[in-house]
């Protein structure tokens, strides 16, 4: 079953430029530790302070794997160590989802 974190972000809407730069930093790290990085998303009309991070992985084992991976990514700690010295994230929760249907729109149909 596969499944996808689905991350709201609250940040400092002053520093949105750091979040852009921590996100950008995970199109790097994430794909190399297993993840399948569905996107990064900023701010752009209405409220100012939410960003949102979506990554999809096979299923929990493959999502363990991923943690156990990027705890060894120097540049994915940089990349936490980043966000702590900036204070630029506020809050972060994580909602996991099961995927229903292909990134495409069209609905998985066993045979």
């Amino acid at each position: 079953m596969k499944i996808t974190c689905f991350i709201r972000y609250q940040i400092d809407p002053f520093q949105r430029d750091a979040f852009r730069r921590y996100a950008e930093t995970w199109g790097r790290v994430i794909p190399r530790c297993g993840g399948d990085l569905v996107g990064y998303f900023l701010p752009h009309e209405g409220s100012n302070d939410v960003g949102w991070g979506l990554i999809g992985f096979d299923d929990l084992a493959a999502y363990e794997r991923y943690r156990a991976t990027l705890k060894s990514d120097a540049e994915g700690r940089a990349n936490f160590e980043f966000a702590q010295s900036l204070r630029f994230i506020l809050r972060e929760e994580r909602t996991w989802l099961e995927d229903v249907a292909t990134r495409n729109g069209a609905r998985q149909v066993p045979p």
